[in-house]
């Protein structure tokens, strides 16, 4: 009978050994391999592309999500379907959370991507006639980067309550006459064969095989407002390999890459978190003191 027990005891044993085995297997097993999972623009994933591969070496496996819109992303971190996001301004990304209640937190910084004003029917700013047409992205925040940016080229003057959120009350003076069209931000290249010119963010005018030179216009790049960030769920911030994302965006390797890879269209910008948050003077200051 203490045979019969002892050999139940021993299988019982061995079977749960066998489940532990296989449930460690699943989730890294032995090598501690992680697995982040990155929300990304569609646009243009060449650095995190590059940074999948940089971070194998690292103990640290990511899987890159791609979305065609700059709204699924945050709901998508908020949801927990993914373990961060890497594709907004942080002026974009306040607006956002702020409007949807979110709780969200950015840990890094990554770079600025400059917003032009294109256009395929006029060569230069000169050349824009009155009633000009111009289409600009149509989330608030993008919205408001675009009226500033038709501001920083002369052709129109925002109210002294501009807070970086976009509408046209809030254009003070438009002396040409300009016809605003606020669009889906992944149409304003689309535009181009309409519209008198177009505001396109970085991303998708890469996607359209626009330059910064192609611009008939272009943003400052030091705009601290429209530095990009890694975005988390609070209360994730501290977790190592959240982090680790962080430190090989911001790795001399990483910048090197984005200098050689997007000749100036995309400019690395690691600044503290503490700069980033602290942004708002931006509103106010001219261009040249950014």
């Amino acid at each position: 009978m203490k045979k019969i027990l002892l050999t139940i005891i021993v299988l019982a044993l061995a079977i749960v050994a066998t489940a532990c085995g296989n449930e460690e297997g699943a989730s890294g097993g032995s090598d501690d391999v992680k697995t982040v999972k990155v929300g990304v623009s569609s646009g243009d994933t060449r650095t995190w592309e590059y940074i999948v591969d940089l971070a194998k070496d690292k103990g640290l496996n990511i899987e890159l999500v791609t979305f065609n819109d700059y709204i699924q992303p945050n709901l998508a971190l908020s949801e927990g379907e993914i373990d961060a996001n890497s594709f907004q301004t942080v002026a974009y990304f306040d607006e956002f959370v702020q409007d949807q209640n979110l709780k969200l937190e950015a840990i890094g910084s990554t770079v600025i991507a400059p917003m032009g004003l294109y256009s395929k029917k006029h060569k230069d700013l000169k050349d824009l006639p009155d009633g000009a047409t111009i289409a600009v992205p149509n989330e608030a925040t993008n919205f408001g980067r675009a009226l500033l940016l038709l501001q920083e080229a002369g052709l129109i003057t925002l109210k002294e309550e501009f807070n970086g959120s976009g509408s046209l009350e809030i254009i003070k003076e438009n002396p040409k006459k300009l016809k605003i069209k606020p669009v889906a931000a992944g149409n304003t290249p689309r535009l181009l064969d309409d519209a008198d010119a177009s505001a396109i963010n970085n991303n998708f005018a890469v996607e359209a095989d626009l330059t910064l030179k192609d611009a008939l216009f272009h943003e400052s790049k030091t705009a601290k407002p429209y530095i990009n960030i890694i975005a988390v769920k609070k209360g994730n911030a501290d977790r190592p390999e959240l982090q680790k994302l962080v430190e090989l965006y911001q790795s001399k390797e990483v910048k090197k890459f984005i200098e050689k890879t997007f000749n100036g269209n995309t400019i690395p910008a690691y600044v503290s978190v503490d700069e980033l948050l602290n942004y708002q003077d931006a509103w106010t200051k001219p261009a040249n003191e950014k």
